[in-house]
């Protein structure tokens, strides 16, 4: 008996062996997680274009191209820029100083003088002799405003392109004339 013992224990030892080969094979073998996906990078959003505003300082537009000329017109002190397209004109007997722009309108149209120191809209009206205009008393602060603006000062009128015009001494001239 012995020797069948002795056999059967490399048997009992293979089929043991296979027996444990066996069930670590039965196992279900979990494979290994897959990674996540990378997470793409999001789009970093592009920014809005930067809009130009839409208003330019009126300083910074470049002067309306024509010179200052003055002169004497029926007894009147008269300044004319760009060949008429802004007048001064003094009127001694009535101490107004008549401020003229080249355009037309068919009733009052505000006009808009702006200066270094400030602005102020004014009634504005055709004219006999053409183009719109307002006439203002002789010490009118504006006056003195145009007079000494740094450099230029604007007029605008409405569908009227606006003209910035230099303050030279041809302004003051015919101020001081009516003063």
């Amino acid at each position: 008996m012995m020797a069948n013992r002795r056999s059967a224990l490399p048997f009992v030892s293979t089929v043991m062996a296979l027996a444990a080969v066996t069930s670590a094979c039965s196992q279900r073998v979990i494979p290994p997680p897959t990674p996540a996906p990378t997470p793409r990078p999001s789009a970093t959003p592009v920014p809005p274009p930067q809009q130009r505003p839409t208003t330019t300082d009126w300083r910074d537009v470049p002067i309306t191209p024509g010179n200052w000329t003055s002169g004497t017109e029926s007894g009147q002190s008269v300044a004319r820029f760009a060949g008429g397209q802004v007048v001064l004109r003094c009127d001694r007997t009535a101490g107004t100083v008549t401020l003229q722009r080249a355009g037309t309108a068919t009733g009052p149209e505000p006009m808009t003088v702006t200066t270094s120191s400030g602005f102020r809209t004014l009634s504005a009206a055709p004219l006999p002799a053409g183009g719109i205009g307002v006439a203002l008393s002789a010490r009118d602060p504006l006056l003195d405003m145009m007079a000494f603006s740094r450099g230029r000062f604007a007029i605008e009128a409405p569908n009227l392109a606006p003209l910035y015009v230099p303050s030279w001494p041809e302004v003051s001239r015919v101020i001081e004339d009516c003063r």
